[in-house]
């Protein structure tokens, strides 16, 4: 049938299966929205930046594990839109981003509002397009899905020139498709994970490191039954929370910068590291020569590239990581004897006995950990947890007890601050039987404070705890630890009446200076059915502990820290 490019995208996202898209109109997609105007199959969500409905789309997808979709304009909205994309792209999220361009003929000529797109999306997407024709607009639009959603996914930007989205074109829309360049490997070699699963079994010291990845491939129940069978403890990167519910025996905590004292000791003197969808970021790794320099490494990754790019791997499994574990587990499912391991398991519980994660709770001040913990006691596995960046991102990912896949969302390798929010919205609107809580702090929040209107406008209700401290925290806390306490350019303490702005968004707001007040507001926050701003004044010297310096081995941690 025949259609203009605007129509082609719109019955494009319906084929998709596509819901809510995320979006900020300009002049360059203004056909486009003429088009979204008319349709009836998905929701738009209008955000008041372009950061933001990237961010809103990115929290969608890892709520629902479906992909995002965002629509900006030329120019100045797509450059808004870049730290969204980045932010996705450094973390496997599947979106597809639709940028308008100038008309085709104006490209190159500095016209109003034109910008290089494709050039400054390419190091930061998957894979990008500039379309160039309206016969190739339907196969672009069904590779961009097929491509951010298969093998390590990712986002995918679509440029489209405004004269396009006018043109009429033939609309043949591919049901199933397959690309010669492009065929990520799915099934793991049988030979390397026999190989993997001989090492498992000869192992007395072996520890499974849980990635992103595990979540991104839906594989929770795969490695759940593997560590069942095995017995082998499992550490989790800051995107792998969840994989084992709290309190598991089997788990010793989030490992790296910020890691448990045990997950951290059990990586440093492992003689196998079992990698699951891990990109080993250096956060995690600290000194590198020092990283699990006793263990053979197995890596499982959907991603070839991603294995042998910071550690070697002894052995190397390409493919789906739900698949492969699966493989793993039929491979080590006849006999597995777990008492072996029993030595090695009792040395990590010592551990864990000796320095478990805590803080000193005495006087009036509220302390940020308990505020997590009164969060989590009252929502546990029942909530979605977004955040921001910095020490309340920390906090979180240490002390709220989680359960479970899609249910903790945050900016792990770009680290964005005024991420949580927007994020937060869209998981919402993925997941609106869910109470959403978005841990953010004094500086983070007003990065994208803009989106309460959007919160107001749709009646997205979510949450938002400010954890603030009058700090920029985290960079106060270095600056405190290995810059001889020289606070330059972090004290926040000129900030606005969250309360009274909360308000004046049509938003809920709440201030708590102690426990009770604290528990008060956050009731009331849930019974007021609208978005909300918890504004929490935290003990302003707290320290995220324990820390890794930069650099410094994993064994190396500051446990304690007394000025």
């Amino acid at each position: 049938m025949e259609l203009n490019g605007s129509q082609m995208i719109v019955e494009a996202l319906r084929a998709e299966g596509v819901k809510t898209v995320f979006g900020y109109p300009g002049g360059a997609v203004l056909n486009l929205y003429d088009e979204l105007y008319k349709q009836k199959y998905f929701e738009h969500i209008l955000t008041r930046h372009e950061q933001a409905a990237v961010h809103a789309a990115d929290g969608y997808a890892r709520a629902s594990g479906k992909v995002g979709v965002a629509i900006v304009t030329s120019g100045p909205g797509f450059t808004n839109a870049v730290t969204g994309i980045a932010t996705a792209h450094t973390d496997s999220i599947p979106l597809v981003i639709i940028s308008g361009q100038v008309a085709a003929a104006l490209i190159g000529t500095d016209a109003f509002q034109e910008i290089d797109a494709v050039g400054i999306s390419r190091p930061c997407t998957k894979h990008n397009f500039l379309v160039k024709s309206i016969s190739e607009l339907p196969l672009i639009l069904k590779e961009a899905f097929y491509i951010a959603r298969s093998g390590r996914p990712g986002p995918v930007h679509i440029d489209i020139p405004k004269d396009i989205t006018a043109e009429i074109g033939q609309f043949n829309y591919p049901s199933e498709i397959t690309m010669k360049t492009y065929k990520p490997t799915i099934k793991g070699n049988p030979r390397q994970i026999q190989k993997a699963a001989q090492a498992i079994r000869e192992s007395s010291q072996p520890v499974f490191y849980a990635g992103g990845g595990v979540m991104l491939s839906n594989a929770v129940k795969e490695t759940r039954s593997l560590v069942e069978l095995t017995g082998v403890p499992l550490v989790e990167t800051l995107m792998a929370r969840g994989t084992l519910a709290a309190g598991d025996p089997n788990l010793l905590g989030m490992v790296g910068m910020h890691g448990s004292y045990a997950a951290n000791m059990a990586v440093s003197e492992a003689d196998l590291l079992i990698a699951l969808g891990a990109r080993f970021d250096d956060r995690v790794t600290g000194r590198l020569g020092e990283f699990a320099k006793h263990a053979k490494i197995i890596h499982i990754d959907v991603d070839p590239s991603s294995i042998g790019k910071i550690v070697e791997a002894d052995y190397p499994i390409v493919g789906d990581l739900k698949i492969a574990l699966g493989d793993l587990y039929a491979q080590l499912s006849e006999k597995f004897d777990k008492n072996r391991l029993s030595d090695w398991r009792s040395r990590l519980s010592n551990y864990a006995a000796i320095y478990p994660l805590g803080y000193d709770d005495e006087g009036d001040a509220i302390k940020p950990q308990w505020v997590v913990e009164e969060v989590g006691k009252a929502l546990g596995s029942k909530a979605v947890i977004t955040t921001d960046v910095g020490q309340h991102q920390m906090w979180a990912a240490q002390y709220y007890p989680f359960d479970g896949a899609n249910r903790w969302i945050t900016s792990g390798g770009l680290g964005t601050m005024g991420y949580g929010f927007p994020a937060a919205l869209g998981a919402k609107k993925a997941r609106p039987e869910a109470t959403v809580v978005n841990f953010t702090g004094d500086g983070s929040i007003l990065m994208n404070i803009q989106e309460l209107t959007t919160a107001s406008a749709n009646n997205i209700a979510v949450i938002n705890v400010v954890l603030n401290n009058n700090y920029l925290g985290m960079v106060r806390q270095w600056q405190t630890f290995f810059y001889d306490n020289r606070i330059s350019h972090t004290d926040l303490s000129a900030q606005p009446d969250f309360v009274k702005l909360a308000e004046a968004f049509g938003a809920f707001g709440a201030r708590a200076a102690k426990k009770e007040e604290f528990l008060e507001a956050f009731n009331a926050a849930i019974a007021s059915g609208k978005t909300a701003i918890l504004d929490v004044a935290i003990d302003r010297d707290e320290n995220v502990l324990p820390m890794v310096p930069t650099g410094g081995a994993l064994y190396n941690m500051i446990l304690d820290y007394k000025e």
